[in-house]
């Protein structure tokens, strides 16, 4: 498990550590039931509060990505494949609406918008 956190980023530390636990669980790097480290180790390990990862882990709690059983730890929590799809996709949903909202507000035509995501789809390929 890889995490690495910006004080510089306008993003809270918090929310830097639980998207990238989320990006390496929807990836399938990390297992179901895999063991995070402790919310004290992994706050000592990035040099941030206990209370900034207790806050990440408790999100990644709440959205299901994660379960704590109470004097074992965390772990990674189990998905079937239908619930791990609508996640994946709920995600990239809410990253093509931004990117619908920007078009609007620069006058890109719903056609324009569909040819640049399919330029950009196919050079990622």
């Amino acid at each position: 498990m890889k995490i690495i956190v910006s004080n510089s980023s306008g993003e809270p530390i918090y929310q830097q550590i639980v998207s990238q636990l989320k990006e390496q669980i929807l990836k399938g790097e990390l297992k179901a039931g895999h063991a995070l480290p402790s919310i004290r180790n992994l706050a000592k390990e990035l040099k941030v509060s206990v209370i900034t990862t207790k806050r990440a882990y408790e999100e990644l709690e709440r959205e299901g990505f994660i379960e704590t059983v109470q004097g074992k730890g965390s772990f990674v929590a189990a998905y079937n494949n239908e619930i791990l799809r609508e996640k994946k996709y709920s995600i990239v949903e809410e990253k093509l609406v931004e990117a619908i909202l920007v078009a609007k507000s620069l006058d890109i035509t719903q056609d324009e918008l569909i040819n640049i995501l399919q330029q950009l789809y196919e050079k990622e390929a």
